[in-house]
């Protein structure tokens, strides 16, 4: 399996110490469950916005007075 080598700084390492400490985890486990950790939220807030794009148009006809002024029909003047 692919591993890595990666360099902190005593203060840095202390830090990630103690949050893999706090987790109950070991430096390793805790190193590998941050990355997936952070895949999976940039998976997430893609998802949230594409379906955020889908429903954008039948929010703002439901509620426009929640549509920004610059995006409503006729720009900032139709505020």
């Amino acid at each position: 399996m692919p591993s890595l080598n990666v360099p902190f700084t005593e203060e840095e390492l202390e830090g990630v110490r103690a949050a893999a400490a706090a987790e109950g985890k070991s430096l390793k486990q805790y190193l590998h469950d941050l990355g997936v950790r952070e895949m999976q939220r940039k998976q997430f807030i893609t998802g949230a916005s594409a379906w955020a794009d889908r429903l954008r148009e039948e929010f703002d006809d439901a509620f426009p007075d929640e549509v920004p002024p610059a995006e409503r029909p006729g720009g900032a003047a139709a505020a």
